[in-house]
């Protein structure tokens, strides 16, 4: 089964998924997930979907899941770079992603959660 790497970047952990999604791995992400924000105390997770290109409802599902969670466990969680065919696929199924805040992409999911990116061009 294949693992999704989970990065430490300052109080953020970053979840960048590269790899098609099975149910399995989806459900080994929310506990690696759970154990990594106990682990290191941190109060952001952004997960990076801009691979993604397919998502199917239990998948969906999962990202609200795993937000919730996060939120229980004092992080917010907030996904970047999601494909406009995701988006769509998500509205037919119905599905809202509640408590789930997204951005366009990494940077603007950084600063959403207070955690900008030093050297950008506004910086001093």
């Amino acid at each position: 089964m294949d693992r999704v790497p989970i990065l430490k970047i300052g109080n953020v952990l970053l979840v960048s998924i590269q790899l098609d999604l099975q149910d399995l791995t989806v459900l080994a992400l929310q506990e690696d997930l759970a154990d990594r924000i106990t682990a290191t105390g941190a109060h952001g997770v952004i997960i990076d979907i801009t691979a993604v290109e397919i998502v199917d409802s239990f998948i969906g599902r999962m990202f609200a899941t795993i937000a919730a969670m996060s939120r229980l466990m004092d992080a917010e969680t907030v996904v970047v770079g999601m494909r406009p065919a995701v988006a769509i696929t998500l509205v037919e199924l119905g599905l809202s992603l509640g408590g789930v805040r997204t951005a366009l992409d990494l940077e603007e999911g950084m600063r959403l959660l207070g955690a900008g990116v030093r050297g950008g061009a506004g910086a001093p």
